[in-house]
């Protein structure tokens, strides 16, 4: 089954949010393999300056775009479960 959005198709799950919603949730969660620190940086600075827009656009009275603030906001503080199980080393907890 093919999906479009806004005329756009949507290769996948991750896609088809992505057009919906208006937000790379990569962006602002970080991939699910690791980034240098370099690429992190990059990724970050853009993240603010996207939300930094939405906030603007936010408070210009643009509802939507106070929800995709707080959506972005949100994804921020978020950790990708694969990439934080790939920290973890078995036999090395407290329990261990």
């Amino acid at each position: 089954m093919r999906m479009f959005v806004a005329g756009q198709e949507a290769h996948g799950d991750f896609e088809f949010a992505e057009l919906a919603l208006g937000i790379d949730a990569e962006l602002f969660r970080g991939p699910l393999e690791s980034e240098t620190d370099d690429e992190r940086a990059a990724r970050e600075d853009a993240a603010r300056d996207v939300l930094a827009d939405l906030r603007a656009d936010a408070d210009a009275g643009d509802e939507i775009a106070g929800w995709d603030a707080l959506y972005a906001d949100a994804l921020t503080r978020t950790v990708p479960f694969l990439r934080s199980v790939r920290g973890l080393r078995l036999g090395t907890g407290e329990a261990a």
